[in-house]
């Protein structure tokens, strides 16, 4: 694959992933969205089918590989790091183009993000970065690293599966992965399992010009890069040293 391919595969891969995820935490969170306060299943399961529509959209370029935890997993266990940067950079902006493509989509909801009689505006956050639950940079740090060891040791793993990827389940077997992720350990934090996803979109939510869009809460944006970063190297780790 060229620098060029992988390039414009991830760019377009990572943003349909995070134009349905950041989509479906709008939906769920904003006032006049049909959607709102349909729960946390649906934001697992929207942030899984990005996965399936960005991955399967990307593979034939890149790979689809979305994600620098994965591609860190992938550098770590393969020793192959020539092409690392033209992933992570093409993650990074696709990213940030994948929320501004959420922002649009629901602009008039954010354009009304206004006081109501006693309702508060929204913080808005959250539709495009993780906020965790409790404040705890240690507690907050080892869950994601462990979120994203259950998300990359398996994605290396599938690769010894031949089946499934001459049969083209491959990405759909990672997206049922994804949800369940979400499902089962994305309540301390938020499950960022990806630095791109996180950092790209608190990017763009620093610049949007949303209603009383409240912080951007850059204190915390370095746990969901750091953690699944050191997550994603220790699984690739350990694929090499126990397959």
């Amino acid at each position: 694959m060229s620098n060029g391919h992988i390039f414009v595969g991830e760019v377009i891969g990572t943003a349909i992933l995070i134009l349905f995820g950041a989509g479906v935490c709008a939906a769920v969170t904003l006032r006049h969205s049909k959607a709102r306060a349909s729960g946390w299943v649906v934001i697992a399961f929207g942030w899984g089918f990005g996965v399936l529509a960005g991955a399967y959209t990307a593979a034939p370029l890149s790979g689809g590989q979305l994600n620098p935890a994965v591609t860190l997993g992938i550098a770590v266990d393969t020793g192959e790091w020539g092409k690392v940067w033209v992933y992570l950079l093409g993650q990074l902006v696709g990213a940030m183009l994948g929320a501004v493509l959420a922002y649009l989509v629901y602009l008039a909801q954010f354009q009304a993000n206004v006081p109501e009689g006693d309702d508060e505006p929204t913080p808005t956050l959250g539709i495009f970065s993780t906020i965790p639950e409790i404040r705890n940079p240690v507690a907050n740090l080892i869950t994601e690293i462990i979120a994203t060891m259950a998300l990359v040791l398996p994605i290396l793993a599938f690769g010894l599966t031949k089946g499934l990827g001459e049969s083209g389940t491959l990405v759909l077997i990672v997206s049922l992965l994804v949800v369940g992720i979400g499902l089962s350990l994305g309540g301390p934090t938020g499950y960022a399992i990806n630095p791109a996803r996180d950092l790209g979109p608190r990017i763009v939510h620093t610049f949007l010009p949303i209603p009383n869009k409240g912080t951007s809460d850059w204190g915390y944006a370095w746990i969901p890069v750091v953690g699944p970063l050191i997550g994603g190297a220790l699984a690739g780790l350990l694929y090499h040293a126990a397959f």
